[in-house]
C-alpha cells in the first residue's frame, strides 16, 4: 500500500520590491573576484613600472654610493659621490643651462600653444582647420634628431637659410650654433617649434569643451573679449594647461638629443644640459658611480617642481 505523501515545506517567499538574499560567503568571494580582476588589469603597468622604472631608479641610487668604472667591482665610498658634485664647475654650468632652458621653453611653448589653439577655436571652413591643426601638429610626430639636423642646416651661418632671408631685408645673420650668446636660444626655437603643436592640440581639445552657455552669458551680462576670456574661458581650460605645464616642465629637464645635434654643447659648455653631462660622466669617462648620483640629483629635482606645481594647482586649476 503506497504512503501518502509528505508535506514538503515551500521555500519563504521574497518581500516583493526586495532583493535577493545573498549569503555573506558569496559576498566576500565576489569581492574577491573583482580585486582579481582589477589586480590582473593594473599587472601589466605595475610590471612595467617595477622593471623600468622603480628597479632601475633603486639601482641608480645604490651605484650612486659607490666607485664603479664598469671594469672592476663597484667600491662603497657613501656620500662621497654627492660631495664632489658641490664642486663641480661643469655640472654647475650645466644645470644653470637646462634651468634657463627649462624656463624659456615651457613659457613660450604654453604661451604659442595657447595662442594657437585660440586661433583654431574660431569659425572657420572645416578642411582650413583640418590643414593647420595638422600642420601645427605634424613636428611633434618627427624624431628630434631628424628635426635638429634640418635646422642646423638652416641655422648655418654662411649657407644657412634663415641667415640667406635676413641678408635680404638687411640684417646680418648671427652665428647661431657658434655663439655663446645665441647658441642657447637656438636650442629653445627647435624645441618649440617642434614641441608646440603637443600642447595646441591639447589645449584646442579643451576649449571645445568649455559650455558656449557660460561665455554667452558674460557677454550678455556686457563683459568684453578679453574679460569672458580671462574670468570665464581660461578657468574652464585650466586642468588641461595644467596638464600641458607640468608634461613640459619634465620633458624640458631631460633635454639632450637636439642638444647634440645643434651644438653638441658648445661653444665650451654654453648649451651642455644636465642629461648630456651625465651621458659624457657614464660612457665616455666610465665613471658610473658619479653619472649615476648626477641621475638621482636630476630625479629629484624633478620630482619636488613636480610635487610644487601639484601643490600650487589648487590656487589656480578649476575643476568646476
Amino acid at each position: 500500500m503506497p504512503l501518502p505523501p509528505r508535506d514538503v515545506a515551500a521555500p519563504p517567499r521574497q518581500a516583493p520590491g526586495r532583493p535577493p538574499t545573498v549569503r555573506p560567503g558569496g559576498r566576500r568571494t565576489a569581492r574577491r573576484r573583482e580585486a582579481l580582476a582589477g589586480y590582473l588589469f593594473i599587472a601589466p603597468a605595475l610590471i612595467g613600472f617595477v622593471c623600468f622604472v622603480l628597479g632601475p631608479l633603486i639601482t641608480a641610487f645604490v651605484i650612486s654610493l659607490t666607485r664603479y668604472d664598469i671594469l672592476t667591482p663597484p667600491r662603497f665610498v657613501g656620500l662621497a659621490n654627492y660631495r664632489r658634485m658641490l664642486s663641480d664647475e661643469r655640472l654647475t654650468r650645466s644645470y644653470l643651462n637646462t634651468l634657463v632652458y627649462v624656463v624659456a621653453a615651457v613659457v613660450l611653448m604654453n604661451l604659442l600653444a595657447l595662442l594657437l589653439a585660440v586661433l583654431l577655436n574660431r569659425p572657420l571652413p572645416r578642411p582650413v582647420t583640418y590643414v593647420l591643426r595638422s600642420a601645427y601638429f605634424f613636428p611633434s610626430l618627427v624624431g628630434l634628431v631628424y628635426v635638429s639636423t634640418i635646422w642646423q642646416a638652416f641655422f648655418q651661418k654662411d649657407t644657412g637659410i634663415v641667415n640667406y632671408y635676413l641678408s635680404l631685408v638687411g640684417i646680418p645673420g648671427p652665428n647661431w650654433l657658434n655663439s655663446p650668446t645665441m647658441s642657447l636660444s637656438t636650442v629653445v626655437i627647435v624645441d618649440v617649434w617642434r614641441n608646440v603643436g603637443f600642447g595646441m592640440l591639447i589645449l584646442l581639445a579643451a576649449l571645445q569643451d568649455v559650455p558656449k552657455e557660460l561665455e554667452e552669458s558674460a557677454r550678455v551680462d556686457g563683459a568684453g573679449a578679453f574679460a569672458v576670456f580671462r574670468h570665464v574661458t581660461l578657468p574652464a581650460i585650466s586642468p588641461a594647461l595644467f596638464f600641458s605645464i607640468t608634461m613640459t616642465v619634465i620633458g624640458a629637464f631631460q633635454i639632450y638629443e637636439s642638444v647634440v645635434v645643434l651644438t653638441n654643447g658648445g661653444p665650451g659648455d654654453s648649451t651642455r644640459s644636465v642629461v648630456m653631462y651625465l651621458a659624457e660622466v657614464g660612457f665616455q669617462r666610465f665613471d658610473m658611480g658619479y653619472a649615476s648620483a648626477i641621475a638621482v640629483t636630476l630625479f629629484a629635482v624633478i620630482a619636488v617642481l613636480t610635487g610644487v606645481q601639484f601643490w600650487l594647482r589648487t590656487r589656480w586649476v578649476h575643476h568646476d
